[in-house]
């Protein structure tokens, strides 16, 4: 009896045909939170080494969340036909940046992609593409719809510009980026309907020019050699996944609490961007880690949802290419800070530092939220709701009529 009501209410939210939004709004308001307060104390020791303030780097983090959930909701009220309007313009713009870089770009850490915009303030590009790509992707292959059986029509002009993005990526060295943009284009191909040929071929192609590129820098293939076995040289590339290790087994079933993280200190490198979540682990524990792995669960799941109960063929498109970025990007970092898989220096979605990645990453987020609000039944409860409200104020303002 006691847990009947409760369960009854979150069957019928989940039932709702609002259900989808309000677990999209939840799951990314919550990863958003969460990643605000680990910023706080996973930067608190660098910010205050490098700027005499434990609170400069979460400062500029908050300004960035602030900015991107405006922005966000903005998204989230745009009709789609408007969303589809922004593709060419939003691709071209993508091109003239990613030129830009390599001409006037910053190198950060072997890595020339980031450009100066004044001041402490820097923009990565490459993180926008991945925007561009999702929208331009979805409207070119929405326009050829009924072409599409036609691998022609199916693999271009998609591919070419594709492969002319990854191409621009990978002359900045960020083989990160083009780990997360080939599932963007796969994410659309099978949205699209392609054949398990198309797969194999580009599978083929993808991992043959990623091992070649991998074994043609030396600090690629000393990452790879760290995964393989970090113990081999703790003091050396397998500094950071050594460390990463001693930060979960500090934190155990319940973590050692807020701020109170040992290897941001300085023994674990990029403690509040890449391996934010080992600083996760140590602080909040295997609880903190699980909560946020089932949040990133709920927002691939809600975007697979979207894309399956959708008759838009752009929503599904889209929404199938941003799961596919979300999941493959939250899926490398956190393989990547585990020992699971090789590092690869992208961040984590909503949690990790830095503007660059959380302003394109709630864009897609707000992209998410206005398909889930634009689909007919959910259309039809919010227009109901609209209405109830209306009559509640006149009512509201009758009532203080006659009193006066």
């Amino acid at each position: 009896m006691v847990l009947e009501r409760p369960v009854g209410r979150v069957r019928g939210l989940l039932s709702s045909p609002l259900a989808t939004y309000h677990l999209l709004v939840g799951s990314t308001t919550l990863l958003l939170a969460i990643g605000l307060v680990m910023v706080l104390s996973a930067s608190s020791v660098e910010s205050y080494k490098v700027f005499g303030s434990s609170f400069v780097l979460a400062q500029r983090q908050f300004m960035f969340a602030g900015f991107g959930v405006l922005l966000m909701l903005l998204i989230s009220r745009i009709p789609i036909a408007s969303i589809r309007r922004l593709a060419w313009p939003l691709l071209g713009v993508t091109f003239v940046l990613l030129v830009a870089v390599l001409v006037i770009g910053v190198s950060v850490a072997g890595q020339r992609n980031w450009i100066a915009l004044g001041g402490p303030f820097r923009f990565q590009p490459s993180e926008l593409a991945k925007l561009a790509l999702v929208i331009w992707g979805a409207d070119l292959l929405t326009r050829k719809q009924p072409m599409l059986r036609d691998p022609r029509h199916l693999l271009v002009p998609l591919l070419p510009v594709s492969g002319l993005i990854v191409g621009l990526v990978l002359l900045e060295k960020d083989l990160g980026t083009v780990l997360i943009l080939l599932p963007i284009v796969a994410g659309l191909l099978f949205a699209a309907g392609a054949g398990a040929w198309v797969f194999l071929g580009l599978g083929a192609l993808a991992g043959a020019s990623i091992a070649v590129l991998s074994m043609g820098a030396s600090y690629r293939m000393g990452r790879f050699a760290a995964w393989l076995n970090p113990d081999a040289d703790p003091l050396g590339v397998g500094w950071q996944l050594t460390h990463a290790r001693y930060a979960f087994a500090v934190g155990g079933w319940w973590g050692q609490g807020l701020g109170a993280s040992r290897e941001k200190w300085g023994s674990l490198p990029e403690a509040h961007t890449d391996f934010i979540f080992a600083v996760v682990g140590e602080e909040l524990g295997l609880l903190g880690t699980l909560t946020m792995v089932v949040l990133f669960s709920v927002l691939i799941i809600s975007a697979l949802k979207i894309a399956r109960d959708s008759q838009d063929f752009f929503v599904q498109l889209a929404s199938t290419a941003i799961a596919a970025w979300i999941g493959i990007q939250t899926l490398l970092n956190l393989g990547a800070v585990l020992g699971v898989l090789p590092i690869t220096g992208v961040p984590l979605p909503l949690v990790s530092y830095g503007g660059s990645s959380l302003l394109p990453t709630l864009v897609a987020l707000g992209l998410l939220m206005a398909f889930a609000r634009q689909e007919p039944a959910a259309r039809k409860a919010l227009a109901d709701r609209a209405r109830k409200r209306a009559r509640a104020s006149s009512a509201r303002r009758a009532e203080s009529a006659g009193a006066r």
